[in-house]
């Protein structure tokens, strides 16, 4: 058994405006919420594996939104 289960479901959300040093602190906010399993950050977007039974993707990109950046699925 591993640590990460197969329900996680990944996308791919483009952050406008987003440096790499802004994508750590979205990533680390986005990784706080509950469904969260990862969050990586790159040059203006960012890779999200999430609990879609938990999450949306638009709970996503609101929890960006909160961070001060406008964002959608690429």
């Amino acid at each position: 058994m591993t640590g990460m289960t197969n329900t996680a479901t990944r996308v791919l959300l483009g952050v406008r405006g987003m440096n790499r040093d802004a994508g750590l602190t979205v990533a680390q906010a986005l990784s706080a919420l509950p469904g969260v399993v990862k969050a990586t950050p790159d040059e203006g977007q960012l890779e999200v594996h999430y609990d879609p039974s938990q999450l949306t993707v638009m709970d996503l990109v609101r929890a960006i939104r909160r961070q001060g950046f406008l964002a959608g699925m690429i």
